[in-house]
């Protein structure tokens, strides 16, 4: 477990760096973190990620954010993952300076297919007094029911449904608690900077210029 000394934002690694709780000065009151999970394969990370975490950051009242790599995605079990380490870096670069933004390696660490549940439960082990948002794909909703140990996830975290461009709200059934970011809807993807790599078109203002660069210099998705 981190120590939590030192963040390191200019580097995107400020890993836990607040326990279970803020404290007051008045030593009565006790301030509950609100932590959101934002996990995904950031193949690579772009635009579309970082503006749902500025809408998850202003309309939840979130402490922290956690960038959570999956090692596999269970959804896209047959999509070919840069390496780890370069997907993780380029979280870093992504988010040097947001100190409330935080890359979260558990996944990775564990290997194998990256289950929602798993990461949880690790989360509410770590913050026993937080209260957790998981961010989701609008697209993943209704297949809530079907995820691993269903009941007890729906239990563990409250879920925040990412937007779609020109899709209607959608909840899920108990015992999921839903709720609806309302910004920043925009249509782009993972696969569409993937395939603009290949055929050798700029993924400029698609994702910050530092990760840009190091895709270039990396000749990474080709």
């Amino acid at each position: 477990m981190p120590s939590g000394r030192g963040t390191h934002c200019r580097t995107g690694r400020c890993l836990y760096p607040f326990r279970l709780a803020f404290h007051a000065k008045d030593a009565t009151t006790t301030v509950v973190q609100r932590i959101g999970l934002y996990g995904g394969s950031f193949n690579p990370v772009h635009l579309g990620h970082l503006l749902v975490a500025q809408a998850a950051r202003e309309e939840l009242g979130l402490t922290r954010l956690l960038f959570i790599p999956a090692a596999q995605s269970p959804f896209k079990p047959g999509v070919e993952l840069a390496a780890a380490a370069d997907r993780v870096g380029l979280l870093r670069l992504a988010l040097a300076g947001q100190c409330d933004c935080v890359v979260d390696t558990q996944e990775i660490e564990r290997g194998g297919v990256s289950f929602s549940i798993d990461t949880v439960r690790n989360c509410r082990r770590l913050f026993p007094q937080a209260e957790l948002f998981y961010l989701i794909g609008a697209d993943h909703v209704a297949q809530l029911p079907q995820w691993r140990e269903a009941e007890e996830l729906g239990r563990l975290a409250e879920f925040v449904v990412i937007p779609r461009p020109g899709q209607a709200p959608t909840s899920a059934p108990a015992p999921f608690r839903t709720r609806q970011l309302s910004g920043f809807p925009i249509a782009v993807s993972a696969s569409q900077l993937r395939e603009r790599v290949r055929a050798g078109l700029p993924i400029d203002f698609l994702t910050p210029a530092t990760v840009a660069e190091a895709i270039r210099n990396k000749r990474l998705y080709l």
